[in-house]
């Protein structure tokens, strides 16, 4: 068997170009030579598939998603792969591990930029596999500058490995026998936020149902359909299909048919769950049953919300069932490394007054005064640093010195707070995660304000390309044909 020699490379955040905060390279995780192989199980253990490859690192950096990145960050990173890319010496193909709604402040369409200059430094005859968030964007230029490229079929996103895996996989058999299949591309004139779009609920749970389905066709090799992404104001940002194969034929055939499909679906894609403004949904959970779960939306860190909106927080200081301790609740929660100094320094027990959040994104509320007792500290979280959790009456607010999303129940757990036991727990995030899911005996999603805003009329996008649904809910039906590349 010929041995193979592979590059792995990519720059993977989700961008909110609605929110005021900027990622820095403090933010993203960049990992090299080990490091970076050990991102990888196929690596670690290596499957038949992936015999006598040799994986050579370059550079992967991949941050929470935030804000627009630093123009100066992204020219270092490019830069950094750019160089380690013409060192390698020639490479078999390369795997190019993306999110795919990376924003640079300044530019656009920046994974497309990235995957040219990676291309311009492999050169012409190298494979390039793409693996992607099923919530990135597909423009043209970024599917003609790769050769294979695919994306998440769930959402939540449980398959996301398996999804690296995949692209990795196919890239190696189509090194060993077929070489470089066509890609049939079409974009699709939806963009939708992701609480509308899962895969757990209809309509999208049938229709990524098709993909595997397409993908097992004779002469079809991968399927892929992105709902894009609706926080950044990019002409890019739509839905968009592509099918992978050699059957011109069908792989055409089948991408039109997921993109009608897609297209004729779009008026009953419906949110995850129940939603309310924030008042209506702290009312319900109080009535409701325990624990109650209930999605600050609106500042979502794992969307590119800047993670220190505070009107949440200021509107549940003034709840009376929370304020008499009547109620339990956490919020999870605030950054703001100011309020978490103080907090250490004043030490478990005490009593501090701090101005929480509203510092990186002060549109809806700027800061709130918090008064309380310092319930319990952490010391160097690996992804929100030192923490702080203040009690002021039922609430428990957890304060970070780095945005930190709430996914997970070790999360809370490390912090002794116990959200099994807490009549209402309310977290920065959209749909619940599959931890969170499981715990929740019922919840609702509220429509906060912030740079992830799920209302997209009310965001202001300036930039997008028109028609578009739902801006444009009137537009006539569009040409589906898709582009063989």
């Amino acid at each position: 068997m010929t041995s193979l020699r592979i590059g792995i490379a990519g720059i993977a955040i989700e961008s909110s170009t609605f929110s005021p905060h900027r990622t820095g390279l403090s933010d993203f995780r960049v990992t090299r030579d080990d490091a970076l192989l050990a991102r990888y199980s196929w690596i670690q253990e290596p499957p038949p598939w992936s015999a006598d490859v040799t994986w050579v690192p370059l550079l992967h950096a991949v941050s929470l998603p935030g804000g627009a990145v630093e123009p100066e960050v992204y020219d270092e990173l490019e830069a950094e792969i750019v160089a380690r890319a013409t060192a390698a010496g020639p490479l078999d193909g390369l795997f190019f591990d993306i999110h795919g709604a990376m924003s640079v402040v300044g530019r656009t369409d920046a994974e497309a930029r990235l995957a040219q200059v990676v291309r311009a430094a492999v050169g012409p005859d190298t494979l390039i596999s793409t693996s992607m968030d099923l919530h990135g964007n597909v423009s043209r230029e970024l599917a003609t500058a790769v050769d294979l490229i695919t994306c998440y079929r769930m959402a939540p996103h449980e398959d996301a490995w398996e999804s690296r895996e995949r692209a990795a996989r196919n890239l190696v058999t189509r090194l060993r026998d077929g070489g470089r299949p066509q890609k049939a591309w079409i974009q699709v004139p939806v963009l939708l936020p992701g609480e509308k779009t899962s895969t757990r609920i209809e309509p999208a749970k049938s229709i990524y149902a098709r993909v595997p389905e397409v993908e097992a066709m004779p002469g079809v090799l991968d399927a892929a359909i992105w709902v894009g992404y609706a926080w950044a104001d990019e002409p890019r940002c739509r839905a968009a299909v592509v099918v992978t194969g050699d059957d011109r034929q069908v792989i055409t055939e089948q991408a039109r048919k997921l993109a009608e499909a897609y297209w004729q679906a779009r008026d009953d894609f419906a949110f995850v769950a129940p939603t309310a403004t924030l008042e209506e949904c702290v009312a319900a959970g109080i009535a409701g049953a325990k624990p109650f779960l209930i999605s600050d939306s609106g500042d979502n860190p794992t969307a590119g919300g800047a993670g220190d909106v505070s009107a949440t927080l200021g509107k549940l200081l003034r709840v009376e069932e929370l304020r008499s301790g009547a109620v339990s609740g956490i919020y999870a929660s605030i950054v703001d490394p100011d309020a978490v100094a103080a907090a250490f320094a004043a030490g478990q027990g005490a009593p501090v007054t701090v101005h929480a959040g509203g510092k990186i994104d002060s549109g809806p509320a700027g800061p709130v005064e918090l008064s309380g007792t310092v319930y319990s500290l952490l010391r160097d979280d690996p992804v929100g640093g030192d923490i702080a959790v203040i009690e002021t009456g039922g609430l428990r607010a957890i304060l970070t010195s780095r945005r930190k999303p709430y996914h997970e129940i070790a999360d809370f757990t490390r912090l002794d707070l116990d959200p099994a036991e807490t009549d209402l727990v309310i977290v920065k995030i959209g749909y619940l995660e599959p931890e969170l899911y499981d715990l929740a005996a019922d919840w609702k999603l509220a429509l906060t304000p912030g740079g992830v805003d799920q209302d997209l009329l009310r965001l202001g996008h300036h930039n997008v390309r028109r028609p578009l649904f739902p801006f444009d809910t009137d537009m006539p039906a569009p040409d589906l044909t898709p582009e063989l590349l």
